[in-house]
């Protein structure tokens, strides 16, 4: 028995090989095949798109597959959400859909799209999202370059971004959010109710999410005498506690903590000052509790 898993192919297909490489997973994509190799001998690889990979879970053509809440809503599928991987294209925040005009545009407001041309790829999504808020607007299907449509007559787009720089780039202004969006991974209904496949399925997610948690973590190791323990402790933030192992020279000790790569410039300099040494920052594969 092996597991068919959905690889998501496009923006999602580089961060997520590199995820599942650190969960450690080795996946070996060819320019000519849409079936990757992956060094699990009980897993099979396909790649999708993920704006059609809940349909292909929920018809179970594939087990199980990765891609975005919002085309697991786009497409209504009846999936199982195994669980939330919060890692995108190019960060690990939430990523938006959201609603936007040229700078020119004296379009302020989303009442004011009342009657407008919208163009997205989301096209339900959309949908639903003026009907919410009460707003006839004539909501069509964009095939792609959707950036460029405000220049050929359409009044808004509803278009995905994680930092905004695209938009900007393309002389456009966000009005409103219409969804935000994480990566998911999912899961065929009777696959789910394989106890086997379910087995698999929960042990693949467990690295999974363990090699997300890792992603903007170190390690922080170093020696600290007895007398400087007690002001070393209180400047590291640690994740649980810090591991504090004794060494062979007496009144030393080792201290052994995870925290944030972001704050760790900052640390170093003052865990020298109260008395560390030895002080040793290393990667992070996965951190799994």
């Amino acid at each position: 028995m092996k597991l068919k898993i959905g690889i998501p192919k496009g923006s999602l297909q580089e961060s997520t090989i590199r995820i599942f490489k650190k969960a450690g997973f080795n996946i070996i994509v060819s320019d000519r095949s849409y079936f990757p190799y992956i060094d699990d001998d009980k897993m099979e690889a396909v790649m999708f798109r993920a704006q059609e990979m809940s349909r292909y879970v929920e018809d179970g053509v594939i087990d199980c597959g990765i891609t975005g809440n919002d085309w697991i809503m786009e497409n209504n599928s009846k999936v199982v959400k195994v669980c939330d991987l919060a890692y995108a294209k190019q960060t690990l925040r939430p990523v938006r859909w959201v609603l936007a005009v040229p700078n020119k545009s004296n379009i302020k407001t989303i009442n004011a799209l009342k009657g407008k041309r919208v163009a997205t790829e989301l096209a339900n999504v959309t949908r639903s999202y003026f009907k919410k808020e009460k707003i006839k607007a004539d909501v069509e299907f964009s095939w792609g370059t959707t950036e460029a449509k405000t220049k050929m007559g359409i009044d808004a787009i509803v278009e995905l971004t994680e930092t905004g720089a695209s938009l900007k780039a393309n002389d456009l202004r966000i009005i409103a959010t219409v969804c935000r969006s994480t990566t998911q991974f999912i899961a065929n209904k009777n696959s789910w109710k394989n106890s086997w496949k379910r087995k698999k399925i929960e042990e693949l997610t467990l690295l999974l999410k363990g090699a997300i948690l890792a992603e903007d973590k170190v390690g922080l190791k170093m020696n600290v005498s007895q007398k400087n323990l007690k002001k070393v402790l209180s400047i590291l933030p640690a994740m649980k506690k810090p591991t504090i192992s004794c060494l062979s020279q007496k009144k030393w000790y080792d201290v052994d903590t995870i925290i944030s790569e972001s704050v760790v410039k900052r640390l170093i300099p003052k865990l020298k000052r109260a008395g560390a040494q030895g002080i040793i920052e290393y990667p992070l594969n996965k951190v799994i509790f």
